[in-house]
């Protein structure tokens, strides 16, 4: 089943009302309240039991106007042994900071013992919205998440992106980047929840901002009681391009258990003035080689998204 929200509630509403609400709760915050409670739009992924789709799903959600609230809420549910890629996309025109918009978003992802699921999360928002996300997955025995968010645009972006992982075997590598410019703010705050034996997580944040733009990168590996042989990294590198940008990256570490590997890093700089010189030295202009070694930065995640037009546009 791959629909819109509103034809879900009208013709799957018994397997709606069992997924709905399980892993993201309404009593999370204000923002999961409203959406919870108000919700029309999003889709709705469902995959029976060892179900493989073979091509790659796509979805757009587009937001247009003026003084609006956009409330959405994306539900992705792999039963047993399911596979699937999914992109969604969501954007706006840019109509400038007299026309402020709210974007209010619940993401629910479940994959079932021995599932994977592929999943490119994509945000191109007008410099008017104030966007806030609220986003778990669960992973279950054997099963694998692939997680790729990026951020492009908004005035002000507030991401809360969780994976658990909660039986022995569960996977996941989570890979993000962002690009602010001008006043942007981007807020992104990741959880890796380790509550069983024997998983492993993969997270890698990388991004790069200009002008008085500024970002925040704040996680946090969590190893519960009980968890040994837990195998979890996260690191954020960030590109400065200008005087006035500021990255802040905040990682941690919360280890209850023995037998484990947890490691975690964090970078702020600006390009290598000898990759500049080198470039330099083969006629390439300065805004030409900065761009070159921008993309270069952001090209192993690119590569993750499963479709080429996609990767083009961001590129």
């Amino acid at each position: 089943i791959f629909t819109d929200y509103h034809t879900a509630e009208m013709e799957h509403p018994d397997l709606l009302d069992g997924i709905l609400g399980q892993i993201v709760t309404p009593d999370e915050d204000k923002f999961s309240a409203l959406t919870a409670a108000l919700a029309t739009d999003g889709v709705f992924l469902y995959v029976p039991k060892n179900v493989v789709i073979e091509q790659p799903l796509h979805s757009f959600y587009w937001g247009d106007g003026e003084n609006i609230a956009y409330l959405n809420h994306i539900i992705i549910w792999l039963e047993e042994g399911a596979q699937v890629t999914f992109v969604h996309e969501s954007a706006s025109p840019d109509n400038g900071h007299n026309a402020q918009m709210l974007h209010d978003g619940i993401v629910e992802i479940h994959v079932g013992q021995n599932g994977r699921l592929n999943f490119v999360e994509l945000q191109s928002w007008g410099n008017n919205v104030w966007s806030f996300t609220r986003e778990r997955a669960q992973v279950m025995g054997g099963g694998h998440l692939e997680w790729i968010f990026g951020a492009m645009g908004s005035h002000l972006t507030k991401n809360f992106s969780d994976i658990d992982l909660i039986e022995p075997g569960a996977q996941a590598r989570m890979s993000g980047f962002y690009f602010a410019s001008q006043n942007q703010h981007m807020d992104h705050e990741t959880q890796q929840n380790h509550l069983a034996k024997n998983t492993s997580s993969d997270l890698l944040y990388k991004g790069a901002l200009i002008g008085e733009s500024r970002s925040v990168w704040q996680g946090m590996i969590y190893v519960a009681p009980g968890a040994v042989g837990t195998d979890g990294y996260q690191a954020n590198r960030n590109l400065i391009l200008s005087k006035q940008a500021r990255a802040d990256s905040i990682p941690g570490l919360e280890i209850l258990a023995d037998d484990v590997r947890c490691t975690h890093g964090a970078t702020v700089g600006k390009i290598d003035e000898d990759q500049l010189f080198y470039l330099f030295s083969r006629g390439i202009p300065k805004n030409e080689a900065e761009q070159l070694i921008v993309m270069g930065f952001f090209t192993p995640i690119m590569e993750r998204i499963p479709f080429e037009g996609v990767q083009n546009r961001l590129l």
